[in-house]
């Protein structure tokens, strides 16, 4: 049976992250020139600060509620090592997806309610004419692998039984903060699917077109990533379950 508190949670949580995350890229990243010709906006550093608040302030305040996932991603990796139940995975990923859905349709109307706004790319991903450095398909595809196996390595140890639970959701948003540091200008950063999908369906066109890679990609390189580290941590007492009740 699902739990409907759980779910709710990974709703919100996703929720916040897509629109507080990409609510910075599309409102504050680029917000003019200033009188002395600086820029006004936060630029690609204050976006990947961005995205790993939102992780860290949503893994505090619900991840005692659902394990604090947020990531179709995660959520499948947890089950390829049988630290998740697959049923309530599907709960999960279609919270996660509703709301990225969610917070990137408030963040539209939000966005869209200035005179003259052209909405672009709306912080979608991308390869080739799409990536913001021009990167081709396979450089991207590879970024997306590499980095959400890393992510994946860093969430199993920040939450094993060793580790210090105070500093779990320091330990998570720092690592997303990095993530997003190395590869906005490959692909402006999915390592989540749920992520992905909410302004690619906004955005339309060649985003949505697109959007395949930033679900293929990001889930197997979570596989991977549970994959390694339950390889090189396999005493029964350095792993804790993630999820609901963790």
């Amino acid at each position: 049976m699902f739990n409907p508190r759980v779910l709710v949670a990974e709703f919100i949580g996703t929720f916040i992250l897509v629109f507080g995350g990409c609510g910075a890229a599309v409102l504050a990243s680029d917000f003019g020139v200033g009188t002395n010709g600086t820029s006004l906006g936060i630029g690609f550093l204050g976006v990947a600060f961005a995205f790993g608040l939102t992780v860290l302030i949503g893994v505090y305040a619900l991840g005692h509620v659902s394990g604090g996932h947020f990531n179709p991603a995660i959520t499948i990796g947890f089950v390829a090592v049988g630290r998740f139940d697959p049923l309530q995975a599907v709960g999960y990923v279609v919270a996660q997806v509703l709301g990225g859905i969610l917070g990137a349709g408030t963040l539209f109307a939000v966005a869209s309610g200035v005179d003259g706004w052209d909405p672009g790319t709306f912080a979608s991903n991308g390869y080739d004419e799409w990536s913001p450095g021009g990167y081709n398909l396979a450089a991207c595809f590879l970024i997306e692998v590499v980095t959400t196996a890393i992510f994946l390595i860093v969430i199993m140890g920040a939450t094993a039984r060793l580790a210090s639970p105070a500093a779990t959701g320091m330990a998570i948003g720092l690592g997303l903060t990095l993530i997003h540091l190395v590869s906005i200008p490959v692909t402006n950063t999915s390592v989540n699917p749920a992520r992905s999908t909410g302004p690619a369906i906004f955005a339309g066109g060649d985003q949505l077109g697109q959007l395949w890679l930033f679900w293929v990609a990001p889930i197997i390189g979570g596989v991977l990533g549970t994959m390694i580290y339950h390889y090189l941590v396999s005493a029964p007492e350095d792993r804790v379950p993630v999820g609901p009740g963790a």
